[in-house]
């Protein structure tokens, strides 16, 4: 088996079961797609489809790939220790009980401890913005779709970097509230998404959506390339025919800002359903 040569710090951590300093390492805000590998032997490890944020600083995720970590007891006799199956590099720990996802696990990893390949948008993958009023409710609907790879919750928009929830509600800093919608191009495509966004949501609301009044609740869609802004333009078009007067703003997609924990699946661990939000048909065929 050929290990990689680590330098002293990823040797600190990896052979000698160090831990990096929260929120230093380069994985624990990732809105990229994509898979982890093992630092020193190159094992494949987790999936951007398991990881989360749990608010603890280093990245984590919910599940592993088949039989590539092993757990054994830590040395000081209380924690779970993860390592490499194949090379026995130290990764992390690995904690149950707290009710972060339905898979009830959190996979603590350093992120020095991880190699990242990306997955590229013309490798089956691509990403698409919509803002329609309350996020809780869009990110329910959408995460609902065939062909959704992760939908998560965060803000656009607006000139104040990495805001907070409290900001946003000042309705001083410019986001909309909006959701990051990662898809397989393989099992749907942009039109058919945006076609549910404009059925999930009033788009002729100028003041906000449903009960939420705001301008961080206004209604938009964050293209990524040409492709999606022609795509929003065609289906703006059928709608006006229509005789609606739409309120929806295309835009070009700048930086996403997930949202807090406690806002990513919110419906989902609430039990609850949308309140302000419920599917509409406006176009044939769907």
């Amino acid at each position: 088996m050929k290990l990689k040569k680590l330098t002293p710090e990823e040797a600190r951590v990896i052979i000698n079961k160090g831990t990096e300093m929260p929120f230093s390492g380069e994985f624990f805000e990732n809105n990229r797609v994509g898979k982890y590998f093992c630092k020193q032997c190159g094992s494949e490890l987790f999936s951007t489809e398991s990881q989360f944020d749990s608010g603890c600083g280093w990245p984590s995720f919910d599940d592993e790939f088949p039989n590539s970590v092993k757990k054994v007891l830590d040395r000081d006799g209380r924690r779970i220790e993860i390592l490499c199956q194949k090379c026995d590099g130290h990764l992390g720990h690995i904690f149950h009980g707290e009710g972060f996802t339905t898979k009830d696990a959190r996979y603590c990893v350093n992120s020095i401890s991880l190699d990242f390949v990306e997955v590229k948008k013309e490798d089956n993958f691509e990403t698409a913005y919509f803002a329609a009023g309350c996020f809780w409710g869009v990110e329910y609907l959408l995460k609902q779709e065939k062909g959704v790879n992760s939908v998560r919750s965060g803000y656009m928009g607006g000139d104040v970097a990495n805001p907070t929830y409290e900001q946003v509600c000042t309705k001083k800093t410019g986001h909309l509230e909006t959701v990051e919608v990662v898809f397989d191009k393989r099992k749907t495509d942009f039109e058919t998404l945006a076609k549910v966004f404009f059925e999930i949501h009033d788009p002729t609301q100028t003041n906000g959506q449903g009960p939420d009044i705001g301008p961080q609740y206004l209604s938009a869609i964050f293209y990524v390339d040409e492709a999606q802004k022609k795509i929003a333009e065609k289906l703006i078009k059928i709608l006006e025919e229509k005789d609606l007067e739409i309120a929806t703003k295309l835009i070009a997609a700048p930086k996403f800002w997930p949202a807090e924990l406690y806002h990513q699946n919110y419906y989902t661990h609430n039990g609850k359903q949308p309140y302000c939000h419920r599917r509409v048909k406006r176009f044939l065929g769907n």
